[in-house]
């Protein structure tokens, strides 16, 4: 719906694919009101590459918007949509660039060779199961002298994302297993084997520096921090917070206005190596004592840009757009502003609505939905797909992701305030066969006061 409303805001058309599932979805009822019939296709399936690409044949259409999700850091299917018969322009980074970064262990290399700090572990592909548990090895002996009583590792799909293909391993014993799972996961869902072994690094805040750059590559800038540290069990993010750390209101073991400056610093610096050429979202983890370790890259924009932009001004001009900034930039318009023009202002809170029981491991909940709604505020921002003068009944195939509620607050103290009234005045009700909706709205309630904190 976002990407609808860029293209209009940007005087572009556009054209829309939905599932037989997603009839009833908020992106189908938009792209009629502002496209009419004819801006809407109905395909089988999202993930289906050959109906996408035959949607935009059809259309007329130049260029392709992969979304948030698996084609957005898709290689192939960059080159695939660039490099046909009737080519594309593709609204993300070049194919390349996705090669290069969308492989964490390259990534860590490049990384590590411009001295950015990077996690301990390995950086290459591992295949060898020997070569794995000797890495693991001597991860655990390192942990153990520096006094750590339960070390642990993680292996992770050196092409996933979004918390995908991560286990925890503390028992070396159950290495090795654990190991042949996430590679048969990764050549699944990624087809990559690669797999990285790293150190698991606790008690850490979880921070991302969001990238914009033209297709020169060669002027990136950042739209600053947002501390994304209160997840589900999953490792899914439900809570994000724009800047990272605020350190006129918490006081920290560490310069956190420094430690901010440095990953953004640092960030940059990688960008500016692999030529970056669209949005992207760097991801760091941050240590009690202020250590940074860069995690990976996601070579995509992320449903959180919202957050970001809403502290953003650029030449003095509030209510950025990141997303109409992708595309603008996507289809070749020169950034046209550079870092002294981007200033920021006051602090944003990202709810992420969801139809889950976070007392039972955030099980997904699937129903119907029958009052959804809120009061409208001049600091409340709601991203939605659910209608709100209707019951929706929740399609099982999707994550029953509802909404995102962004709240701006002069400081850190009004806009948790302004957070938790948005939680108070919010009706979500609704019921399937076991008994009423259940959603992750009192979690976000209880998580509202720990924000920015370890």
């Amino acid at each position: 719906m976002r990407i609808v409303q860029a293209c209009r805001k940007l005087g572009l058309e556009f054209v829309c694919v939905h599932t037989a599932e997603d009839i009833h979805s908020g992106h189908v009822r938009i792209a009629k009101e502002l496209g009419g019939e004819k801006s809407l296709y109905q395909v089988s399936s999202y993930h289906d590459a050959n109906e996408i690409l035959s949607v935009a044949d059809d259309a007329g259409a130049t260029a392709i918007h992969p979304g948030y999700g698996f084609f957005a850091e898709d290689f192939r299917f960059a080159r695939r949509v660039t490099t046909r018969e009737r080519k594309l322009i593709f609204i993300g980074p070049s194919w390349r660039v996705i090669r290069e970064l969308g492989d964490k262990i390259n990534t860590k290399r490049l990384a590590r060779s411009l001295g950015v700090p990077t996690v301990p572990g390995s950086d290459r592909p591992i295949y060898d199961e020997m070569e794995a548990e000797k890495i693991a090895r001597s991860l655990y002996d390192f942990q153990l002298q520096q006094g750590i009583t339960r070390p642990l590792v993680l292996v992770k799909a050196s092409a996933g994302g979004g918390g995908m293909g991560i286990e925890e391993v503390y028992d070396i014993d159950q290495f090795r297993s654990v190991y042949r799972r996430i590679r048969n996961y990764a050549l699944r869902q990624f087809k990559d084997e690669g797999v990285l072994i790293e150190q698991r690094i606790c008690g850490f805040n979880h921070l991302e520096v969001q990238i914009v750059s033209d297709r020169s590559g060669k002027n990136p800038v950042h739209f600053g921090t947002r501390n994304c540290s209160i997840q589900s069990t999953g490792l899914q993010k439900r809570i994000e917070v724009a800047p990272g750390f605020d350190s006129s209101s918490i006081e920290y073991d560490f310069d956190a206005d420094k430690l901010l400056e440095d990953i953004t610093r640092h960030s940059l610096a990688l960008a500016r190596k692999v030529g970056y050429d669209n949005v992207g979202t760097w991801e760091w983890i941050v240590t009690k004592d202020g250590s940074p370790f860069l995690m990976e890259v996601n070579t995509r924009i992320q449903v959180e840009n919202g957050v970001s932009a809403r502290i953003s001004k650029v030449k003095g001009q509030g209510d950025v757009d990141i997303i109409a900034e992708q595309i603008r930039i996507g289809l070749g318009d020169p950034l046209g502003y550079t870092q002294e023009d981007i200033t920021f202002e006051g602090v944003g809170i990202e709810y992420r609505l969801i139809a889950e029981d976070p007392d039972n491991r955030f099980t997904p909940w699937v129903g119907r939905i029958d009052a959804f709604g809120w009061p409208s505020h001049p600091w409340l921002k709601m991203h939605t797909h659910v209608p709100t003068d209707e019951s929706y009944e929740i399609p099982t195939e999707f994550d029953p992701n509802l909404a995102l509620a962004i709240i701006w607050g002069e400081n850190l103290e009004q806009a948790k305030e302004r957070g938790m009234q948005f939680l108070d005045e919010l009706t979500l009700q609704g019921e399937n066969q076991s008994g009423e909706l259940k959603s992750n709205v009192n979690f976000l309630r209880a998580n509202t006061g720990r924000i920015l904190r370890f």
